[in-house]
């Protein structure tokens, strides 16, 4: 839940800056990063990838949809592992960070010609094509560009994920992907074969997000499998690469549990073997789209109190709301998901009797609320600092400018240090596209 070098004892503390020295110096709200947290779950992953599947693993790609900027992109650089991006914007940001094209898997359901057309001039290693029209945009850039762009086939394998319905991904009626049941991913395994430009390298398929169990995993990759089989029986070849997605869960609330690479990593391994032992198989190169289990436990929000409130309810009952500086314009996901956060007081220690309470943010809307329930000290008051954690994946990521409210810092944390990596936005920038 919280990343690895915060402690949470009389004041919140990470690599021993403390929360009100963060306050003071960066402002609220703000968007608190574990740097070395962050390499280290990086590494973890693509340290149980490459036990589990030895040979052969293939790569492990941080999804950037999660958080991405220029300065974690140069991380992932350095740590050496691979990026998923979904847009124009993101293979931009990668990009700039330094890291190599050939390491670049380009995802999107809704490709543009010129985003095609960029990650093609780029040399981007893999392109994940989600549509018939994309074959044939894919394969006219690589052709102006004079490449064969090695390219994967994003599958529908008919998964009912145990996860929020709207961050399912693999069952039938969803955007994503070709449908195996219904023959459309054969029918684009035949159009891919069609152009010479284009080398079909194998399937990929994300079942859905914040999966905290892994038999989904398990069934999506034995109906890639079978589909590996049947492509080899017709065309006496096989496919020589599989990429299984993401969406490994994390914990959110005290008690809430995570997926373990190393025991995802080993279980996948072990089926995948067992099913291309019962198909006669070599077993394929194997990849993974971590985003949500690397960034989310390495960022907390911080927020300062604004205003308290006492409520009666109906039942007769009193709920205390407590107003921050922020709201749903970091954190978009309680509205979307109805998912939940956890708080704590982080600028001191309280022995005050804990109530009812609900945070809730700046926003003209009633809906903007960050934690619906939750258990706080009574004596909260204005000017008394809180922090969320988890908020690492698509916190920033979805931060909007809602009424108009400027976008927070990202500020890394690391031995003992603190910088920015993502400043404020100002009331400027805001205006900045008004003509």
């Amino acid at each position: 839940m919280w990343s690895a070098n915060v402690k949470t004892g009389s004041e919140l503390s990470i690599s021993s800056l403390s929360a009100s020295q963060l306050a003071s110096e960066f402002g609220t709200p703000a968007f608190i990063m574990d740097e070395s947290d962050f390499r280290s779950r990086a590494l973890t992953w693509n340290r149980a990838l490459n036990n589990a599947f030895g040979a052969n693993a293939g790569n492990v790609y941080y999804a950037a949809k999660a958080f991405i900027c220029v300065e974690v992109a140069r991380w992932i650089n350095e740590i050496g592992i691979g990026i998923d991006v979904c847009t124009g914007g993101e293979l931009a940001v990668a990009l700039k960070g330094g890291i190599d094209p050939k390491k670049i898997e380009v995802h999107g359901n809704n490709k543009s010609v010129t985003e095609i057309d960029k990650a093609v001039a780029a040399g981007v290693g893999i392109i994940v094509i989600d549509s018939l029209y994309e074959i044939a945009r894919v394969a006219e850039a690589s052709t102006r560009h004079g490449i064969v762009q090695r390219v994967l086939l994003r599958l529908t394998p008919g998964i009912e994920a145990h996860t929020h319905e709207s961050i399912a991904t693999a069952h039938e009626d969803v955007k994503f992907g070709f449908s195996i049941a219904s023959g459309a991913a054969w029918n684009a395994i035949q159009e891919v074969r069609k152009n010479s430009s284009l080398e079909l390298r194998g399937f990929h398929a994300h079942i859905g997000s914040q999966i905290l169990e892994t038999e989904s995993f398990g069934v999506s990759a034995e109906r890639l499998i079978a589909l590996l089989a049947t492509y080899r029986d017709e065309y006496s070849e096989q496919l020589p690469e599989l990429d299984l997605g993401g969406g490994y869960g994390i914990a959110y609330l005290p008690g809430d549990s995570e997926l373990d690479p190393e025991i995802v990593m080993n279980g996948l391994a072990t089926l995948v073997a067992d099913q291309c032992i019962a198909y006669k198989l070599d077993i394929p190169k194997i990849s993974i789209e971590p985003g949500r289990s690397i960034v989310g436990p390495t960022m907390f929000t911080l927020y300062e109190v604004g205003t308290t409130k006492d409520v009666k309810l109906e039942n007769g009952l009193n709920r205390r709301y407590i107003s921050v500086d922020g709201g749903m314009s970091d954190n978009l996901r309680p509205a979307l998901y109805d998912a939940k956060y956890t708080a704590i007081l982080a600028n001191r220690a309280s022995t005050a009797t804990k109530i009812s309470s609900r945070i809730v943010g700046k926003h003209c809307e009633t809906g903007d609320i960050v934690i619906r329930e939750i258990d706080l000290e009574s004596d909260i008051a204005p000017g008394d600092l809180l922090a969320t954690p988890a908020t690492g994946a698509y916190g920033r990521s979805m931060a909007t400018n809602y009424n108009h409210v400027p976008r927070p810092p990202v500020i890394a944390v690391k031995d003992g240090k603190a910088r920015v990596i993502l400043r404020r936005e100002s009331e400027a920038d805001l205006m900045g596209l008004d003509i």
